[in-house]
């Protein structure tokens, strides 16, 4: 299996805090059936993409793994008025190992509609998106339209393996079902962290996918479809995502598990800031 989003590299973010961290969690990701991890360091105003430590460290890993491990290189892109700008001015910099599919992250506190529009601009320069956890951003579960707008118009999904199962509450295993049972995911990874509190365990999430979705459905959202992307192929055959041409809407409503969303200020919401969000990104 490959698992495509791994915070593996030390020191870098709020992942791994030190080499040792770093090889206990490769050893875990290889008793867990993984060959090869993408290593997604942050890249946003709490974690800027550091590019020469980065690279020390990733190739400190590469050596250290040589043998029985394969690395690829990315970034876990956040979706600031900053970040846009700068990917759409030097393509595919920071996708998987430069061949154009990127992972991206939306703000926690709100996420525009006019936000495809920035995706857009993206898609035009050569990038292939591929939407990150979208089962835990509060303001997607308030508006899953959006997120299928965002697939209509191209994008990729990868859901996080443990919320599939519960690991990260009641909304993301029951938003994340209905997507599986869609056929709107087209990815399963870790989003490690950790050992324990993030842990790197996708043969979990790989059985519960076979056992609900069928081994074809595992064996494409944890080994076809990620070797695409590693290797910057173009996309393979997918089924059908149901009810996404025809509009019909998800039997997912956040309002019935947990009350309607809060909606919180932060310096990073995309509409936060001075002049706004769109107004720092197409104003320049």
């Amino acid at each position: 299996m490959i698992d495509i989003h791994h915070h593996l590299l030390y020191g870098v973010d709020d992942g791994s805090p030190d080499l040792e961290t770093s090889l206990k969690m490769a050893r875990v990701s290889a008793e867990n059936g993984v060959t090869h991890i993408v290593c997604t360091p942050h890249a946003s105003s709490q974690y800027p993409y550091d590019t020469p430590l980065i690279a020390e460290r990733y190739a400190e890993l590469r050596a250290e793994l040589d043998g029985w491990m394969g690395l690829s290189l990315a970034c876990d892109f956040h979706m600031t008025a900053e970040n846009i700008y700068e990917a759409a001015a030097n393509p595919w910099r920071y996708s998987i190992d430069g061949k154009g599919y990127l992972l991206i992250e939306f703000s926690n506190t709100a996420i525009p509609p006019q936000i495809v529009d920035a995706m857009f601009m993206l898609q035009s320069v050569g990038y292939t998106l591929i939407i990150t956890h979208p089962e835990r951003y509060p303001a997607l579960l308030g508006q899953p339209e959006l997120l299928a707008e965002m697939i209509r118009k191209g994008s990729l999904v990868q859901v996080t393996s443990g919320s599939l199962y519960g690991r990260f509450g009641k909304m993301a295993e029951a938003f994340s079902n209905e997507l599986l049972d869609r056929n709107w995911i087209h990815f399963i990874a870790t989003d490690a962290h950790s050992i324990t509190g993030r842990p790197p365990h996708l043969k979990k999430g790989y059985d519960y996918v076979a056992q609900r979705a069928g081994v074809e459905t595992a064996e494409r959202l944890c080994v076809t479809n990620p070797l695409a992307a590693v290797e910057g192929a173009p996309w393979p055959p997918q089924p059908e995502p149901l009810g996404l041409r025809g509009r019909v809407p998800l039997k997912f409503h956040a309002r019935r598990l947990a009350g309607p969303p809060r909606r919180e200020a932060g310096n990073d919401a995309p509409g936060s800031g001075k002049g706004g969000f769109f107004k720092r990104l197409f104003g320049r």
